[in-house]
């Protein structure tokens, strides 16, 4: 098995209300990702991305985009040891 690697990536801006959590989704499934999205209180969403660690800093610089209607003000990012156990790709909130 491939060296696997655990990021949480925190995004901010207009994120809510503009399909971010189901293109992240679809992002990392085709990805070959592991992890979940939700939304925060603030307004933020945030993600666990498990993967090969090119594929999950491809998704990182993919979520400064997001989908068309998204306004990613900034993504925040902070490594994730152990590298939890997680299988698929969840919306979880």
């Amino acid at each position: 098995m491939t060296q696997q690697i655990a990021r949480r990536a925190r995004v901010m801006g207009r994120v809510q209300g503009v399909a971010f959590r189901a293109w992240t989704q679809g992002q990392a499934e085709n990805l070959g990702l592991r992890g979940w999205v939700c939304n925060n209180p603030d307004g933020s969403v945030s993600a666990l991305i498990v993967g090969p660690p090119d594929k999950v800093e491809e998704m990182l610089d993919s979520m400064w985009a997001g989908p068309g209607a998204a306004a990613v003000r900034d993504v925040s990012v902070e490594t994730v040891t152990p590298v939890p156990e997680v299988s698929g790709f969840e919306i979880t909130g």
